[in-house]
């Protein structure tokens, strides 16, 4: 009888254990699926749904609208997960990633596996059958896309940041077509808003962790002098055509004066740390144009929704 006490204690510590070991495993399969890359994704594919939507407040079509952003973080979940697959030998290498769940060995490689196809095939079946098939279509080239075209040449060509750019702008198209089921020019315009941000965004990620990716054999910035030349064009003249194509929604009748005045000064001081960072290249700048890019695209998108005619 004195011992039933002690037993008590050690069954109900067996069961914390197993709660956990049970939510360490569900935290390490959320990281996997890069949270906080989906929500820069869940940002612009509402705004793209939107902005593409007919309907006003408040008929506005919020089923749909949820379904668009369910389905399209499936997706990139998807992507994201079998990324990390595909990049497992060298995250293992780069102390930035050695972290991460799979370079770690805290989740099996072939549970991974099975997780990322399994999101990344929901994904695409529900924005078929629940938005409409051009928007399931553009879900699955961003996939592939994505894995089979940008991720090898990461470690083949400098030139990959270009390639990855047409995945990366493709969540305002998917929300677009997801609300109108077309594409029409205004909705090309987010799409050119995010293309564009992408190059000043990545090279202040390539610079902070050049060593990294040098030493994981990644090729995403040239060698020698080139460098320097290559991070500052790519990051100056992405962010200078970012400022001008930024401007233009106040031109068609996506938004209007209020927006155009908020559009300037967010563009603006995003090419002002682009610039600063492309003429004196160092971790602190870097990461200052690292956080500009993280905030820019919520304020232009909240701009755009804020001021939809």
């Amino acid at each position: 009888m004195a011992t039933e006490p002690i037993l008590a204690v050690l069954d109900v510590s067996a069961v914390h254990g197993r709660r956990i070991a049970c939510s360490n495993a569900l935290f390490d399969y959320w990281e996997l699926t890069k949270p906080e890359i989906n929500f820069l994704i869940a940002i612009t594919a509402a705004a793209g749904f939107w902005l593409g939507s007919s309907a006003t407040f408040p008929h506005f079509l919020w089923m749909q609208f949820l379904h668009t952003l369910l389905g399209t973080i499936l997706v990139a979940s998807g992507a994201a997960t079998l990324n990390q697959l595909i990049e497992l030998p060298y995250d293992a290498q780069m102390r930035r990633t050695a972290r991460r769940p799979l370079a770690s060995g805290r989740i099996a490689p072939s549970h991974a596996l099975w997780f990322g196809v399994l999101l990344s095939i929901c994904g695409v079946a529900y924005l078929a059958i629940y938005t409409n098939t051009l928007a399931s279509l553009l879900a699955a080239f961003t996939l592939l896309s994505y894995l089979f075209l940008y991720t090898p040449l990461k470690r083949i060509t400098p030139l990959c940041t270009l390639v990855g750019a047409f995945p990366g702008a493709a969540p305002p198209l998917i929300g677009w077509a997801a609300a109108r089921g077309r594409l029409d020019p205004a909705g090309w315009v987010l799409f050119a808003i995010v293309f564009l941000w992408q190059f000043p965004h990545f090279m202040s990620i390539a610079w902070i962790y050049r060593e990294d990716y040098a030493r994981a054999g990644y090729l995403v910035l040239p060698s020698g002098a080139v460098r320097d030349r290559f991070i500052s064009w790519q990051t100056s003249l992405a962010s200078l055509a970012l400022l001008a194509v930024g401007l233009v929604p106040t031109f068609t009748t996506m938004s209007g004066r209020k927006y155009f005045v908020g559009a300037l000064v967010v563009g603006a001081t995003f090419l002002y740390c682009s610039a600063r960072f492309a003429i004196r290249k160092s971790n602190v700048t870097a990461r200052q144009l690292l956080l500009a890019s993280i905030l820019y695209l919520p304020a232009i998108f909240a701009l755009l929704v804020l001021g939809k005619k």
